[in-house]
């Protein structure tokens, strides 16, 4: 058989198969369409699945980002409307029986040590001041006064008041305290150490700054008490700070052995007389009503004179001290036995910027006379600009109060000053008798 025979023979063959099929397929009332589409899944590459992959990594931080940011937008708002609770306080309670490790129990030896060494040196500190306080005290008494002689328990201790021992020579032992115990007062004695007594005799007083000096014969007190007792030394008051440490010795508390520690406080106050003024050392230390003592410094020398009267109109319960600096001249009299010299007036200080802002010459204006004074005798009045005393040229208040104190009582002076007139001020002229103030 030829060639093309067999194949005409193949393709009626396979004619004759899809004919017989197509028969099978109706006869069994199947119908197809004439298309029939099959899809196939796409199969990816491995740079698409990874691209696929970063997109939805940046879809999630970028949806992230913004769910974050309206959260802590709207948290403020959302805890204002709808959570009204308020944060409990809770306090930590510590269990002292807790072990500390190793290093806590380092850091609390440590901590422990240097309190002690603080407290060490704030004692040695105390001791050391204590120190200068009893080296003080020898020179520190206290003076008793007594209408009668008989010194019996009903008159004994009538007044009392801390003094110094300021002076001595071969006769007598000098006490300075304050002036209100001569007041009502017949006799005195003086208790040195806070054993031996003595009889004193008033030697000499100033009434104006409230201050006085007592004589105790040297027969009447023991050789024993001789060798104890000190002469005070006195410092500089001129120099004091505020802020520094001090001491207050005697009659401060009510009793007579009184001592406490402080500090100056303040040295803007002044302590008014008729003729002059005194700068005030206040303090921080308490004091008793009607109490008196003594204020010394570190080196234990004599600042000043704590007086319960001084600055009471402030109402202060604290330790105020006439600066002894201001004192000296006045006290080196009464130690002599002199009088001292009194006027009566006292003023302000007129400056020179006050001259010119005000026309008033300058000097002291005087702003008070006292009564049945040398001043007031001499015809002084309130209003008055003094300039001069005793032909000593007066510009202010220590001038003037200085150039008191030149004078000699019963010395008749020429005081020289301007009066305001109708047509201005006119010079003055007074003859003025210095007295004292007793």
């Amino acid at each position: 058989m030829s060639k093309e025979q067999k194949e005409k023979n193949s393709d009626n063959s396979s004619a004759d198969e899809k004919k017989d099929t197509r028969k099978s397929q109706k006869e069994a009332g199947e119908n197809f369409s004439f298309l029939q589409e099959t899809v196939k899944t796409k199969k990816k590459s491995g740079k698409s699945r990874v691209m696929q992959y970063i997109r939805n990594i940046l879809y999630g931080i970028i949806f992230g980002g913004f769910a974050c940011c309206s959260f802590f937008a709207l948290k403020p708002w959302a805890e204002e409307i709808f959570y009204h609770d308020e944060t409990k306080v809770t306090i930590p309670v510590e269990d002292g029986d807790t072990a500390q490790d190793d290093d806590s129990q380092d850091d609390a030896d440590d901590s422990q040590l240097s309190t002690e060494t603080a407290a060490e040196h704030y004692e040695e500190m105390l001791d050391s001041m204590y120190s200068i306080a009893e080296k003080a005290e020898k020179s520190v008494v206290i003076v008793q006064a007594t209408e009668k002689g008989d010194w019996t328990t009903e008159t004994m201790n009538l007044k009392q008041s801390s003094g110094v021992i300021v002076g001595e020579n071969s006769r007598e032992i000098l006490v300075l305290t304050d002036a209100l115990i001569c007041k009502e007062a017949t006799h005195w004695k003086v208790t040195f150490d806070g054993k031996e007594k003595s009889d004193a005799a008033l030697k000499k007083q100033d009434k104006n700054r409230n201050i006085a000096v007592f004589s105790i014969d040297k027969k009447n007190v023991s050789d024993a008490t001789q060798k104890r007792i000190e002469v005070a030394t006195f410092g500089n008051s001129n120099t004091c700070k505020r802020g520094q440490v001090v001491i207050a010795l005697g009659y401060i508390f009510g009793y007579d052995d009184g001592l406490s520690y402080g500090v100056i406080s303040s040295k803007s106050q002044e302590a008014v007389f008729d003729d002059s003024q005194c700068q005030v050392l206040s303090t921080n230390i308490s004091l008793a009503e009607g109490g008196t003592g003594i204020l010394v410094n570190l080196k234990g020398e004599v600042l000043g004179l704590i007086r319960s009267d001084i600055l009471k109109d402030t109402g202060s319960r604290t330790a105020n001290a006439l600066a002894i600096s201001d004192l000296k001249e006045v006290l080196e009299m009464l130690l002599n036995g002199e009088s001292i010299p009194y006027l009566g007036a006292y003023g302000s200080a007129v400056t020179e910027e006050i001259s010119e802002q005000q026309n008033i010459p300058i000097g002291v204006y005087i702003t008070n006379v006292q009564s049945d004074s040398p001043a007031m005798d001499a015809g002084i009045q309130h209003g008055d600009i003094i300039q001069e005393i005793k032909g000593m040229t007066v510009t202010g208040t220590a001038s003037y109060t200085k150039a008191i104190e030149k004078c000699t009582v019963g010395e008749i002076i020429k005081v020289r000053g301007q009066r305001r007139g109708s047509n201005g001020y006119v010079e003055v002229t007074y003859n003025v008798t210095i007295g004292s103030k007793e």
